[in-house]
This record gives C-alpha cells, sequence and structure tokens, in this order.
C-alpha cells in the first residue's frame, strides 16, 4: 500500500470521482478540492504530501496558484490538465510543477506519476535540525529556539542548501543552479544581498554564513 495524504484540485465532477476511486484503491488517502480557495482551505489546515493540480479552474489560473505556492510551501506537484502543447508544459515547469500529465492519460502512466511524485515527497525529511536552528521544508519556514526568522522564498532556499552541505563550502555557481535555475540572477549582487538579510536575521542566535573567497559560502555555528 502507498501512503501519503494526496491534494486532488480539479473542477470536473468526474474526473474528481474517477481519480478518487483509482488512488484509493491504490492505497492513497487523499483529499479534493473543486477550486482555488477549497484548495488553500485544505493546504493552511494541514499541507498535503503532494498535489494533483488542474490548470483551468473556476476561481483562477492553476500556474497562478502554483506560483502562489512555491512563495510559502515547497510541495511537489503534478499537473493534471488537457493544455498539453509543448508550449504549456514549459510554462507548467516555469511555474513550480514537477512533473506534467496532459489529458487523456493512460490509468497506469498516472498511477506511475504519482508514486514518482511521493517518492520525490518521501525523499526530504519534514524537519532539518542544525542544533536549536529547525527548517521546516514543508511550509518553508525557519525557527531559532522556538523564534520565526521569517525568511522570504529565496532566503529560505538559500538557508537550506547551506544547513544541508554545512559541511562544505557551496560554491556560487552550484547556489546559482539550485536557487534561480536557468534563470540569472537579477543582479551579481542579487546573492550578496540574500546573503546579508540572512545574516541580519541570524544576528545573536550563534549562526551565520560565512563568506569564502573566490569560492563560496559556508554555513557555521559560532
Amino acid at each position: 500500500m502507498n501512503n501519503g495524504f494526496l491534494l486532488l484540485i480539479e473542477d470536473e465532477p468526474q474526473v474528481q470521482e474517477k481519480n478518487r476511486k483509482i488512488l484509493e484503491r491504490s492505497g492513497y488517502s487523499l483529499r479534493q478540492a473543486f477550486s482555488i480557495a477549497e484548495a488553500w482551505e485544505i493546504i493552511n489546515e494541514k499541507p498535503p504530501t503532494a498535489i494533483i493540480l488542474d490548470i483551468r479552474l473556476p476561481d483562477g489560473n492553476g500556474l497562478v496558484f502554483l506560483n502562489d505556492l512555491r512563495e510559502s510551501y515547497d510541495i511537489p506537484v503534478l499537473i493534471l490538465t488537457a493544455m498539453g502543447t509543448n508550449a504549456d508544459i514549459i510554462r507548467g515547469f516555469e511555474a513550480g510543477g514537477d512533473d506534467y500529465l496532459p489529458k487523456p492519460y493512460d490509468l497506469q502512466i498516472f498511477l506511475l506519476r504519482v508514486e514518482s511524485l511521493m517518492r520525490r515527497a518521501r525523499s526530504v525529511p519534514e524537519e532539518i535540525v542544525f542544533g536549536s536552528l529547525i527548517l521546516n521544508t514543508t511550509s518553508r519556514t525557519a525557527f531559532v529556539n522556538d523564534e520565526d526568522l521569517f525568511l522570504s522564498r529565496k532566503e529560505y532556499s538559500l538557508l537550506q542548501l547551506l544547513v544541508q552541505q554545512s559541511d562544505d563550502i557551496v560554491g556560487v555557481d552550484t547556489i546559482y543552479e539550485k536557487i534561480w535555475g536557468p534563470e540569472a540572477p537579477e543582479t551579481p549582487d542579487t546573492l550578496k544581498s540574500i546573503v546579508s538579510r540572512i545574516r541580519k536575521k541570524l544576528e545573536g542566535t550563534g549562526y551565520t554564513i560565512t563568506a569564502v573567497r573566490g569560492e563560496g559560502y559556508m554555513f557555521e555555528h559560532e
């Protein structure tokens, strides 16, 4: 049996019902939303392990929802939609989708994609603990001694990357690849500015980010 809390966001009742039966027979725990508003209610109550998302929804565009989701949550998302051109697929991944499956789709392929999505979700621990510093990888929040650091999306992503490689110097090129992907930072000083903001939020906690000249950055405990 597969374990996990899946959120299915789909406004077509027939598609919802078909996928509900398929997923529940395969052992998944499932919650359903027929609109973006319903989806946010569920997510804010308890974030799901993964999301299956339609793009065309009655109260908005699924890709806009996905962009907003990525500001606060790092939840794997499979986009399941009738919009299947190459341009549509590219936009889906650029918006933050982890996988994309156009309708109509083979049910076996659908289940394989869902299982892959769940494996990806299970490969990341819900919490990363480094002494009194706790990172929640689902809500993308960071706390030191139970005090919220109130990190932005980019700040959190960088801090998590550095914490996970705390024994190593993380090169600037690696940071660009992991944090910005194919996009370039806004300016050459963008990374320095983000590091500076994190350092300020970490003041007095015993944690800091050290710049290693010509190499990159390293997360340290003083």
